[in-house]
């Protein structure tokens, strides 16, 4: 057993993602660049990229303002996401292959290790928008068939990252009283997005059974995410109060709080939505009132620690250098859009429906910023380019 103390600070946010580096030329990067190098410096996190993407698609497919145009906007987002899915997975297959040795201290880091939580939401981020938009164009038949493969294997995957992330922090690591941070939250949200993307596949089940089945398995992943997220953000705010921000490289994590609030709400919304379909009149009744009971509150929660976010945010923004954590800021806030839109649905309350589209124009402002560094220090900066 390896047992090390663990504070997050400056020196481990590369760990995380490589901050961007001033541009260099394109001799500098013929000659420092070797064949290979980006696949050695590919790791678990980059799956964030598709699932930041992918939620501009879902969340649009959705939102309660539609405009002409919109869906097909949507539509081509989704197959763009579904396209960076398709490559990084092939990537990821080759850099175990060829550099075994680096992929298997990812699990061993106690900051990247968290995010092993992102390859299963990337999946089920995708499997949820070919069902939403991907149909217009595949057919529902095979949109419905590419989504449950793609939500099997993240919810398989998403339950080994809830269980074994968590698992190892206890038993090889040792954390200070200031190590908690956002990303603690990535291994045990994954089944809070199965809740959420299985709700819609209820009703393509057979009636009875199968579709009751799959409700209460939805539910139970809906409460083992819930509390273990509820568990971290405490730990998470009594971390930034006691001890203050994080080092600028890892201040974009406290986004990812956002994450499970507002996928929570999703999730509870469309199991109530699909109920009535798999459960008696009465439960699925009671569930109806549980959706607002619990949504509407815990809503409320991430709509302040969105203003909390924002005003951190903007009091680090002059010593926050980009890196990969900055895709921190579109998921997590993209889960909100969806909650908002969940709870316009059910109460036609006109507050979550101007809430909702608000958020989304920030969502994709904040998309189109961090997409656009992204590519750029991936060719000119040091994003993949592994350290020497």
């Amino acid at each position: 057993m390896t047992t090390l103390t663990f504070r997050p600070s400056s020196d481990t946010t590369s760990a995380v993602a490589k901050a961007s580096a001033p541009a260099r030329t394109a001799v500098e990067r013929a000659v420092g660049r070797e064949p290979g190098d980006a696949l050695r410096a590919l790791a678990p996190n980059w799956f964030a990229v598709v699932m930041g993407t992918g939620i501009i698609a879902n969340a649009a497919a959705t939102l309660p303002l539609q405009f002409p145009g919109l869906r097909g906007v949507a539509t081509l987002v989704w197959a763009v996401a579904a396209g960076l899915l398709a490559v990084l997975s092939i990537a990821w297959i080759a850099h175990w292959r060829r550099h075994p040795e680096i992929a298997r201290s990812h699990g061993a880091n106690p900051v990247m290790m968290q995010f092993y939580g992102a390859p299963p939401m990337a999946l089920m981020t995708i499997g949820l928008g070919t069902l939403l938009l991907g149909s217009d164009v595949i057919g529902m038949s095979a949109a419905v068939t590419i989504d449950w493969v793609l939500w099997s294997a993240g919810t398989v995957l998403g339950l080994i990252s809830a269980c074994a992330i968590p698992f190892r922090m206890i038993t090889r690591h040792s954390f200070d009283g200031d190590a908690a941070f956002g990303g603690w939250l990535m291994p045990v949200v994954p089944p809070m997005v199965s809740a959420a993307a299985g709700a819609l596949l209820i009703p393509h089940l057979p009636a009875g059974q199968p579709r009751m089945t799959l409700l209460f398995a939805c539910l139970a992943m809906f409460g083992l995410s819930l509390m273990a997220a509820f568990l971290t953000i405490t730990m998470i705010w009594s971390r930034l109060l006691h001890h203050g921000l994080p080092a600028a490289g890892m201040v974009a994590t406290v986004w990812l709080v956002l994450g499970p609030l507002g996928q929570s709400v999703t999730a509870a919304g469309q199991l109530a939505t699909v109920a009535p379909t798999a459960l008696p009149a009465r439960e699925a009744a009671g569930l109806d009132v549980f959706a607002l009971l619990f949504g509407v509150p815990t809503w409320g929660f991430a709509m302040l620690w969105l203003g909390l976010a924002i005003a951190v945010t903007w009091h680090a923004r002059k010593s926050m250098s980009f890196n990969m954590t900055w895709w921190g800021f579109t998921f997590p806030l993209g889960t909100c859009v969806t909650g908002s839109t969940v709870l316009y649905a059910h109460t036609g309350a006109t507050l979550f429906a101007v809430v909702a589209v608000a958020l989304f124009a920030l969502l994709v402002a904040a998309w189109a910023v961090v997409a656009a560094r992204t590519v750029h220090d991936s060719l000119y900066g040091n994003l993949l380019r592994p350290a020497r």
